[in-house]
C-alpha cells in the first residue's frame, strides 16, 4: 500500500513513514507578539487611567508605577503559557510509544509525537519566566503597598516582614514557589500523569491569584472569587495552550491538523467560561448603565469589544483553517499570529482594568455586625421554609461545573442516538435531577445559611454525600461515557496520547482507582472521612476558605458516589461483594449515622466556636441548640437515604435471583438437567439395592 505523499508550504514531501512535517512557518518565537502587544496595551491603559500618576504621599517612584503592571502582565502570560503548555501534554500533542512513528493496522499518516517532549520543555522555561516576573511582581507590590522606593536603606527588612505576616505578601510568595515547583517539575516528567498532576499545582496557583485585586475586597466576595478562578482559569488555558501550540509549532508535523481539532474543543469551553464570568464580574461592579461611561466602564467596553473580536477569529479558526491545515500550514501561523497580539492586547487591558478602581466602593460598611466580620458578608434573613429555596449564594465555579455536567451528558446521549443507539431515558433522568440537587446544594439556601448555621451546614453535607450520590450513580455516567467518546488511536494511528475516554480508562484501571472504589474501603472512607473532617481543622478551613469549602463538596460527592456504585451501581469498578455483604456494610453505615447523630445531639461542645459561637444571629435557635438540630438532621437525612439502598440492594437481589432461575430453566430446555437425573438415577439405585430379592 502507499501513500500519497503530503507536501509542505516549503515543498518538502511527507510519506506517512517519512520524517515529520514542518510547517515551513515563520520562526514560532513570533509569539512575543503576545508579550509586547500586552505590554504596549498595558502602558496605554495605565497612562489612560492615571493609575501611573505620581501620588502626593508616599510616591514609591515611577519604576515601580510602571513596572509593576508590566510585571503582573508579564507574569500572568508566563504562567498561562506554562499551563496550557501542559494541557497540551495531558491531552491535546499526539505521543507515540517510541521515537519512531507507529502504523496502526488499516491506511492513515501513523502519529508522529516528536512534539510532545518539547511542550514539557517550554511549560519548564515559561514557568521559569513565570517565577522571576512573580518575584518582580512580589517586589514591586510591597513598594507600592508600603510608599517605599525599592532601594531605600530597610527595603529588605519590610519585605520580609510582608511576605511571612501580611496575607497579600504571603499569597504572592505562594504564588512564586509554586511557579518555581512547576519549573523544576517540568523538566523531570515524561508522562500525561505527570504533565497532569504539574498543571494542578499551577491551577493552584491561580486560585490564589484569584484571591487578589478586585475580588478580594468585592461587596460580593464570594462571587467575585469563585468568577474571578473560572476567569482566570479559562484564559489561561485558552492563550497559554496556543501561545505553546504556536512555539512548538514547527515541531508539530503531521500531528498539527489532530492536535488544532483538539485544542479547538478546549478552546471552546474556555470562551464560554472566560465570557460568563467576565459578565458576572463586569455586574458585581457596577450599579447602573451610567457606570459604562467611567474610566473603568470604559476599560471593560474595550476589553469586550477585543473579546468579541476574539471569539470571531476563533469561529473563523475552526470553520476555514483546520480543514485546510495539511495542504497548507501556513494558514495556521498566519492566523495564530493575529489572534496572539488580540490576546496579548486583551491582556493587557484586563490588567489595566484590574488597576482602576470600580464604580463600586469595594470598602467594609463602617459598622460591621460580627457576621460581616466573620464571613465577609451581610447576614442573610431569617430562615424559613421557603427561603430554602429563594435565597441564594452563588458560587461560579460550582455552579459552572454543574450546568456543564448536564450539557455534556445530554450532549453524549444524542450522540448515541444518532448513531442508533439507545440509552435508558431513566438514566438521563436521574442525572439530571441529580445535577439539579448539587446546583440548589451548592449555590442555594443550604450554602447560604449553611455558612452561618450548623443545621443547614448538615442539611447541605448530607444531600451531598448521601442523596446526590444515588442519582449520580444510578445515571452510569461512566458506562455512557465510554460508550460516547471516540477512541483516540482511532482517529491517528499509533497515538498513545489520552483523550476524555482514555483518561476515564486511566482513573478506572489505575491503583488507586481500584483501591478506593473497593466496596469495604469506600465504606470505611464514607465512614472515617466524616469523622475526620469534623473532629479536626478540615471542617474550620471549609468554612474559612473557598478552597476548603470546593474540597468539602468534592471529596463527599465523590465519595458518596463511589459508596453507592459498590452497592448498586452499574458503572464498572471492582468485583462487587454478594448481596448479603452489602446489607451489612449498609447497616453498618446506618449504625454510625445513628451514632454521630447522638453524639452531635447529646453534645455540649461547640465545633469551630469561633465561627458560629459569634455570628451573632438574633434569630433562631442558640448556637449549641442549632448544633444539636444538626446533630438530629444527620441520624434523619442520614437514614432515609441508606434505607432506600437497602430497599434497592434487596430489589437488586431477588431480581438477580430471578435472572439465575430463568436462566437455568433455558439450560435446562436446552440440555436437560444432568443434576436432577443424576439424583434420580441415585435414588433408583438406592431403591433396587433395599427391595428384597424375589423368591
Amino acid at each position: 500500500m502507499t501513500t500519497t505523499p503530503v507536501r509542505s508550504a516549503g515543498g518538502a514531501p511527507s510519506g506517512a513513514a517519512g520524517p515529520a512535517v514542518r510547517t515551513g512557518a515563520p520562526s514560532p518565537w513570533r509569539v512575543l507578539l503576545l508579550v509586547a502587544a500586552a505590554v504596549v496595551a498595558v502602558l496605554v491603559g495605565v497612562a489612560f487611567s492615571g493609575a501611573a500618576l505620581p501620588v502626593l504621599l508616599r510616591d514609591p517612584g515611577a519604576v515601580v508605577r510602571w513596572g509593576l503592571p508590566v510585571s503582573s502582565t508579564v507574569a500572568e502570560l508566563a504562567g498561562s503559557v506554562a499551563l496550557g503548555a501542559l494541557v497540551l501534554a495531558v491531552c491535546v500533542l499526539p505521543r507515540t510509544g517510541s521515537a519512531t512513528p507507529r502504523r496502526a493496522r488499516g491506511a492513515g499518516v501513523p502519529a508522529d509525537g516528536s512534539a510532545y517532549p518539547r511542550s514539557l520543555l517550554v511549560a519548564a522555561w515559561a514557568a521559569g519566566l513565570w517565577t522571576v516576573a512573580g518575584v518582580v511582581h512580589l517586589v514591586l507590590t510591597y513598594a507600592s503597598v508600603a510608599g517605599r522606593p525599592v532601594d531605600s536603606s530597610s527595603f529588605g527588612q519590610e519585605l520580609g516582614l510582608f511576605v511571612t505576616q501580611i496575607e497579600l505578601g504571603r499569597t504572592l510568595l505562594v504564588i512564586c514557589t509554586i511557579a518555581a515547583v512547576v519549573t523544576a517539575l517540568s523538566l523531570v516528567v515524561a508522562t500525561p500523569t505527570g504533565a497532569a498532576w504539574t498543571g494542578a499545582l499551577t491551577l493552584a496557583a491561580l486560585w490564589e491569584q484569584a484571591q487578589l485585586g478586585h475580588a478580594a475586597g468585592a461587596a460580593s466576595h464570594d462571587l467575585a472569587t469563585s468568577s474571578m478562578t473560572l476567569h482566570l482559569v479559562g484564559a489561561a488555558v485558552w492563550i497559554g495552550a496556543l501561545a505553546a501550540l504556536a512555539v512548538i509549532a514547527r515541531r508539530v508535523g503531521t500531528d498539527l491538523t489532530a492536535s488544532v481539532q483538539r485544542y479547538s474543543v478546549i478552546a471552546g469551553w474556555c470562551f464560554a467560561a472566560v465570557a460568563v464570568s467576565g459578565l458576572v464580574n463586569g455586574i458585581i461592579r457596577m450599579d447602573s448603565w451610567s457606570d459604562l461611561g467611567t474610566r473603568y466602564g470604559v476599560l471593560l467596553l474595550a476589553k469586550v469589544a477585543l473579546f468579541g473580536v476574539l471569539g470571531l477569529l476563533g469561529l473563523a479558526h475552526r470553520r476555514a483553517v483546520i480543514p485546510r491545515l495539511a495542504a497548507g500550514p501556513r494558514l495556521f501561523w498566519r492566523l495564530v499570529a493575529v489572534e496572539l497580539v488580540v490576546m496579548g492586547a486583551v491582556s493587557g487591558v484586563a490588567v489595566a482594568l484590574g488597576a482602576t478602581a470600580p464604580p463600586v466602593a469595594e470598602t467594609p460598611p463602617a459598622d460591621p455586625t460580627p457576621a460581616y466580620r466573620i464571613t465577609g458578608h451581610p447576614l442573610p434573613p431569617e430562615l424559613t421554609l421557603a427561603r430554602w429555596f429563594t435565597e441564594w449564594r452563588w458560587d461560579l465555579v460550582l455552579a459552572a461545573a454543574a450546568v456543564s455536567a448536564v450539557v455534556v451528558y445530554w450532549r453524549w446521549v444524542l450522540r448515541l442516538r444518532r448513531r442508533g443507539d439507545s440509552w435508558p431515558w431513566v438514566r438521563t433522568a436521574s442525572w439530571t435531577l441529580g445535577m439539579v440537587l448539587f446546583f440548589w446544594c451548592t449555590n442555594g439556601g443550604p450554602a447560604l445559611y449553611g455558612h452561618v448555621m450548623f443545621s443547614a451546614h448538615m442539611v447541605q453535607h448530607m444531600v451531598l454525600a448521601a442523596v446526590v450520590p444515588i442519582f449520580l450513580a444510578l445515571s452510569a455516567p461512566v458506562t455512557l461515557a465510554l460508550r460516547a467518546l471516540p477512541v483516540r488511536s482511532t482517529r491517528l494511528p499509533g497515538d498513545e496520547s489520552r483523550g476524555p475516554r482514555e483518561w476515564i480508562l486511566t482513573l478506572v484501571h489505575s491503583r488507586v482507582g481500584h483501591f478506593f472504589a473497593n466496596p469495604l474501603v469506600a465504606a470505611v472512607n464514607f465512614i472515617a472521612s466524616m469523622l475526620v473532617f469534623y473532629y479536626s481543622g478540615l471542617f474550620e478551613w471549609s468554612l474559612r476558605s473557598s478552597v476548603g469549602h470546593l474540597f468539602m463538596v468534592v471529596h463527599f460527592t465523590l465519595v458518596g458516589y463511589l459508596f453507592v456504585n459498590a452497592l448498586v451501581g452499574i458503572d464498572p469498578g471492582p468485583k462487587r461483594p454478594p448481596y448479603p455483604q452489602r446489607l451489612l456494610l449498609l447497616f453498618a453505615t446506618m449504625a454510625f449515622h445513628a451514632f454521630f447523630g447522638v453524639t452531635l445531639v447529646g453534645g455540649d461542645s461547640l465545633l469551630v466556636a469561633s465561627w458560629f459561637g459569634l455570628m451573632g444571629r438574633p434569630w433562631g435557635p442558640s448556637a449549641i441548640a442549632d448544633q444539636q438540630a444538626g446533630g438530629a438532621i444527620t441520624w434523619g437525612v442520614g437514614e432515609i437515604p441508606t434505607l432506600v439502598l437497602a430497599i434497592g440492594v434487596a430489589f437488586a437481589w431477588a431480581r438477580d435471583d430471578e435472572r439465575a432461575a430463568r436462566r437455568r430453566d433455558r439450560r435446562v430446555d436446552r440440555e436437560g438437567d444432568a443434576e436432577l437425573d443424576a439424583y434420580n438415577e441415585m435414588l433408583a439405585g438406592l431403591a433396587t439395592h433395599d427391595d428384597p430379592p424375589p423368591r
